[in-house]
């Protein structure tokens, strides 16, 4: 028979977040790995904030909602608040009680920027690779190198010259009011932010909205934006994210970060690095040899080009493993630029964009480690 609908349900539910969670969902393995690593960050925690004065939001749970925010790819804190206040499966994971009151967005934000830290999100993500069920699904001797493009959080209206000179001051845009190319309008004056004609460039302006961002393009077909370069070091076994930093954008960005990630590998053992052609020169090469490192770096071999690996290192079996084993490091950056948002950043300040970077480094390696560690499953 048909099922009557109720409009009004029970006034109290004695039903529990804890009973509410599958056993099977894969938040679950998140939020256990997450909690270990916090567990051991609690001295830190400690030295963050100051012995009196009002009790603030604890850390743990905020880091576990930056977490969430992350892995759902949640585009603002007021939304995420939002979700907090009536999703039971978010209130569960951060650890808020179903009748506990949430934070003001505000409130949130100010407590956020306390551990918008670059030291502390490496630490954190140190120890989350140290966990004993984590670390036997670590390799220690073969890792793959990469950067991306993070675009900054500042337009092309932001720039200012260096000199002090307003650019409204020179010659009027080449259209000057007559369509594309016709001769400029006598004695018109250039509007503010209109960079036609212009030649811009970083030893000339400078964002005034974020003083460490770059002009910077990633090819030769594509236009130049403000931007930061993000880098990761990936073991090739599960492909786990074991370092990963921001630097400037500039053309060097990428190989001097690798060389200094490849520097910092613990051991004296033979370890080897694949990355892709751009790495393919001579002073790379030469200096992860320095590191006692094998680099296996794709061959940049064209008609007036000579690539930088010789024979000796091409012919061994493991040259190919490594290259292939380094495509999946694409597979980080396209998940923190789809699925977490972070394609055009919302932070300021290359130390703050390194630590917003590192904590989403880190939860793409809390959803890598949720299916690897529960096999079958996959997180939503």
């Amino acid at each position: 028979m048909r099922g009557q609908q109720e409009r009004t349900g029970p006034l109290f539910s004695y039903v529990s977040t804890e009973d509410r969670i599958a056993a099977s969902h894969p938040l679950r393995q998140v939020r256990r790995l997450a909690d270990h690593a916090l567990d051991r960050l609690n001295p830190t925690f400690c030295r963050l904030y100051p012995e009196g004065g009002r009790p603030s939001i604890p850390p743990e749970q905020l880091l576990l909602a930056l977490l969430l925010q992350a892995i759902y790819g949640i585009r603002s804190e007021r939304m995420l608040i939002e979700q907090l206040d009536y999703n039971l499966l978010f209130r569960w994971f951060v650890g808020l009680n179903p009748d506990d009151p949430v934070w003001h967005p505000t409130t949130f934000t100010k407590n956020r920027d306390r551990l918008l830290n670059e030291d502390l999100m490496a630490r954190f993500l140190e120890l989350l690779l140290a966990s004993p069920e984590v670390k036997p699904l670590l390799s220690s001797e073969h890792f793959s190198v990469d950067g991306t493009l993070l675009r900054a959080w500042a337009s092309h209206s932001s720039l200012e010259r260096l000199d002090g000179v307003d650019d409204g001051d020179g010659p009027a845009p080449p259209s000057g009011g007559h369509g594309f190319g016709g001769a400029p309008a006598k004695g018109r004056k250039r509007a503010r932010d209109d960079f036609r004609g212009l030649l811009l460039s970083n030893q000339t302006h400078r964002s005034g909205s974020d003083a460490d961002a770059r002009l910077f393009r990633k090819s030769s077909g594509t236009g130049a934006f403000l931007s930061y370069l993000g880098h990761c070091l990936m073991e090739n076994r599960h492909g786990l994210v074991v370092a990963s930093e921001v630097t400037r954008a500039n053309g060097h960005g990428e190989r001097t970060a690798a060389l200094r990630m490849a520097k910092a590998l613990p051991g004296t053992h033979q370890k080897t690095l694949a990355a892709d052609k751009g790495y393919d020169t001579r002073d790379f090469v030469a200096g992860v040899r320095f590191a006692g490192v094998t680099p296996h770096v794709a061959q940049n071999s064209g008609p007036r080009r000579r690539s930088a690996i010789d024979g000796r290192t091409v012919r061994h079996a493991g040259y190919g493993q490594s290259i292939n084993a380094r495509k999946r490091i694409e597979q980080v950056f396209g998940w923190i630029k789809q699925a977490a948002g972070l394609r055009q950043l919302k932070a300021r300040g290359r130390s703050r964009v390194g630590a917003v970077f590192r904590l989403h480094v880190a939860a793409y390696n809390l959803i890598r480690l949720a299916n690897l560690l529960s096999p079958g499953r996959a997180l939503a």
